[in-house]
């Protein structure tokens, strides 16, 4: 038996370019696909939200002199790019999928609308979100939290390289502790980075639990969907 019957999925631009660090990498991309397809065939649907970092990252070009608005939607933009691949991936698989757009990008993707979204995931597909927000000054993490909670999600997984939420970086702190759960709250009292701010309050506010885990480790996806204890879960 499943534990989540719907879930929306955060997945990075960097995760998609494997060990090269930039652009897309088919090997993660197939890898991920075949995970997805996994859950799919135990009845699970699924909405995915993807980032762009891998391709262009809208604060980081602030410092070479872009414009912040427009830096944000050519970062909106690298969204629809992996979007667009992560479609593709799927249809090779013999699985179909819908992107959609925050705003109007016919024919690349469908605009983004909660009906056409429940009726995508109703028909098996899964359903991929780009854009962001539609908005600047908004991150991919508050559009997944906001899809989520769109969609009645049962919980949002944020999928990343680490396999969990940490009392600092474990990548830089050897000593850093792993939290198998906490709750919204400690999560704020100590300071932990587990998305930004805006995001991170609309998942308390909505009651919708987070779960960080290592998606890069074969399998964990299904884990997660089964119960098992994988990563980090933040609850109320």
């Amino acid at each position: 038996m499943v534990k989540y019957k719907r879930i929306l999925l955060k997945l990075s631009g960097e995760s998609l370019s494997g060990e090269a660090g930039q652009g897309i990498d088919p090997t993660r991309l197939s890898e991920y696909v075949n995970q997805i397809n996994e859950i799919t065939e135990l009845g699970v649907a699924v909405g995915i939200v993807i980032g762009g970092g891998n391709i262009f990252r809208g604060l980081s070009g602030t410092s070479e002199g872009f414009d912040r608005v427009k830096g944000d939607y050519m970062g909106m933009l690298a969204t629809v790019i992996n979007g667009l691949a992560l479609q593709s991936a799927f249809e090779n698989s013999g699985k179909k999928a819908s992107l959609f757009t925050a705003i109007p990008m016919e024919p690349v993707g469908m605009r983004y609308g909660k009906e056409k979204v429940l009726d995508c995931l109703s028909r098996g597909e899964v359903a991929i979100f780009t854009f962001g927000t539609g908005n600047p000054f908004f991150t991919t993490d508050t559009a997944s939290s906001l899809r989520a909670v769109e969609i009645e999600a049962d919980v949002l997984l944020k999928g990343t390289r680490v396999d969990g939420v940490y009392s600092t970086d474990p990548e830089k702190d050897p000593s850093a502790t792993k939290y198998n759960e906490i709750t919204f709250d400690d999560a704020i009292s100590k300071n932990l980075k587990v998305m930004d701010q805006t995001a991170f309050l609309m998942c308390l506010e909505n009651k919708l639990p987070i779960i960080v885990f290592n998606m890069n480790e074969k399998g964990n996806l299904k884990r997660v969907i089964m119960g098992e204890s994988i990563g980090t879960l933040v609850k109320i």
